[in-house]
């Protein structure tokens, strides 16, 4: 085979590849069309992108289809897109995003069908784009369920009530005195439920801080709670000072009834103790004797306390 008929046959095969890529249309197609689903969720003034297909249930969400088009070979091409939100609402547009916001936590499907119109006189080509989303809810407020006093020495039980949803992940610590540890780290726990149970034995009296921090998927919270700790009261040393305290009482009150009670008893022991008379009696022995009378005189009569009988003596 000479030279020209080389040349020949590479010209007829150039043709031939030339014609198969004007007759091919990179837009019949949607599957060669590159691009993903962002999604973007804004709390405040920050703004979240949700990347797993884990969404804030209530909060303003934004979802974006960019489209892979390195060569710019849909530039001129006129897309609508028609979002399926998988609760029942549809939105419609021009634009490669769509906004709104899921009010209830939950699992949902949502699917994009994107149409391309070629030409005026060509039919739009479409295709669905589709992604599994989870919606939860977003940790909003930690309750303690309980007393918020406690005693010394004592195992402790704590429950917490955290609004959000499970899987959630808690690291908690007890600050004696509320004075921060900037060394200390944490207890770590994974939570399935939206009760949280601690159990602590407090060391030390006094007002006591527990410092919670609490997050999922979609959202974080942190918190801290005051706790007021007293000693505790033994039973046997309560009971002796009860008792100390009984026998004070006790003898308080018989002092005082003694000290109180009416006085006209004595006041009669003195009267008739007062009509008692001395006599001065002196036998044959020359001896000298006192007997004691006891006379019923009223008061008032003037009789002699001492009287003398017998035989007088002369000098």
């Amino acid at each position: 085979m000479d030279r020209k008929h080389v040349v020949w046959i590479l010209r007829l095969l150039l043709l031939v590849l030339l014609g198969v890529a004007e007759t091919t249309d990179p837009l019949a197609d949607l599957e060669n069309i590159a691009g993903k689903l962002v999604f973007y969720q804004t709390e405040g003034n920050a703004t979240y992108v949700r990347d797993t297909r884990e969404l804030a249930s209530d909060v303003p969400t934004e979802t974006m289809f960019e489209l892979f088009d390195p060569q710019r070979n849909f530039s001129t091409a006129k897309f609508t897109y028609t979002w399926d939100l998988g609760n029942g609402e549809v939105i419609q547009g021009t634009e490669p995003v769509v906004r709104y916001h899921y009010p209830e936590s939950g699992n949902y499907t949502l699917q994009l069908k994107v149409g391309v119109n070629v030409t005026k006189s060509a039919p739009p080509v479409t295709g669905v784009y589709s992604t599994d989303v989870q919606v939860l809810d977003a940790i909003r407020h930690i309750e303690l369920k309980g007393p918020a006093d406690y005693e010394v020495s004592q195992n402790t039980s704590l429950a917490f009530h955290v609004d959000g949803s499970p899987p959630m992940w808690v690291c908690w610590r007890f600050l004696p005195n509320c004075v921060p540890d900037m060394t200390g780290g944490c207890t770590l726990t994974m939570l399935y439920e939206n009760t949280l149970r601690l159990n602590h034995t407090f060391t030390s009296a006094g007002v006591h801080c527990l410092d919670i921090s609490v997050r999922n998927d979609v959202s974080k919270l942190q918190t801290s709670f005051s706790l007021y700790v007293k000693r505790s009261i033994d039973i046997a040393h309560m009971f002796f000072i009860l008792t100390c305290a009984a026998i004070l009482v006790a003898t308080f009150s018989f002092i005082t009834v003694i000290a109180c009670r009416p006085r006209h008893h004595a006041r009669s022991q003195i009267a008739a103790s007062s009509n008692a008379i001395f006599l001065k009696n002196q036998d044959s022995g020359g001896q000298s004797t006192i007997l004691f009378k006891f006379s019923n005189m009223e008061r008032g009569e003037k009789k002699p306390l001492l009287l003398e009988y017998g035989t007088q003596y002369s000098s």
